[in-house]
């Protein structure tokens, strides 16, 4: 038994959060004010010790004031440990406040600027890998700037493990580079890296609980479907640690803007 719970925490820990729909690291551009953008999607990570993700997750946002997002996001959690039985439920709740406190320079070298402090409350089961299991906050800065049909982003913070046992807090720090092909389509990659994110001390039974860094990447993009639907994709894998954490990521959802 304890076997298998030690490989779901594994899992969900090993699982990237999906910050900026459909990549992993943010913008700091919110939604337009009074207008909604929500993100529904599938999404995955497989491992060496099994796969983790949702199906669906739901990212809901609303721009309440100018240069102001409020963000609450859904999500009906999956893991499943190499040989053991699949989990399915509703896992951790996460609410957020987007603030872009400057404004890009179109014309100059100027970049857009926002904060966005996230916190996650442990509503998923977590002894059935479908949640933390304690609430943890995210505390990050983005920027942005665009040349033409080039658009480059990226930031970083720091992650908080509040109540925790083997959980560490950790840095986290991304980069995302996308090109305008068409009215339809934009593609672009990213690469993130985050620290070690679990104490290394021993768990209930006996067995160890190994501390990591993890690096990986993104490829994909939107596709406009109509004035208020984007397909958003993504597909990537880790560089560093890849066995234990990333050997294969998947986002794929439709965005909605009203």
């Amino acid at each position: 038994m304890m076997s298998r719970l030690l490989t779901l925490f594994l899992l969900l820990v090993c699982l990237p959060a999906w910050a900026g729909p459909p990549f992993v690291t943010d913008d700091p551009e919110p939604v337009d004010y009074q207008h909604w953008e929500i993100n529904t999607a599938m999404q995955g990570t497989y491992t060496r010790d099994g796969r983790s993700g949702a199906w669906p997750s739901v990212d809901m946002n609303y721009g309440p004031l100018p240069d102001v997002q409020a963000h609450v996001g859904l999500n009906a959690t999956y893991a499943q440990g190499s040989g053991e039985n699949f989990h399915y439920g509703y896992g951790d709740t996460e609410i957020g406040v987007k603030w872009r406190f400057l404004d890009e320079d179109e014309e100059g070298w100027r970049p857009q600027v926002a904060i966005y402090p996230i916190t996650d409350f442990p509503s998923g089961v977590a002894s059935r890998g479908l949640g933390a299991g304690h609430q943890r906050t995210f505390l990050p800065v983005w920027v942005q700037k665009s040349f033409g049909d080039w658009t480059a982003y990226g930031g970083g913070g720091y992650w908080i493990n509040h109540y925790a046992d083997t959980d560490r807090n950790y840095w986290f720090t991304g980069l995302t580079v996308l090109r305008k092909l068409s009215e339809e389509w934009t593609l672009g990659a990213e690469i993130f890296h985050q620290t070690a994110d679990l104490t290394g001390q021993t768990v209930e039974g006996g067995t160890g609980v190994s501390s990591r860094p993890s690096t990986g990447f993104n490829v994909g993009g939107y596709y406009t479907v109509d004035d208020a639907n984007n397909l958003i994709f993504t597909f990537g894998r880790g560089l560093q640690n890849i066995q234990d954490t990333n050997r294969f990521s998947y986002y794929v959802g439709d965005q909605l803007h009203f």
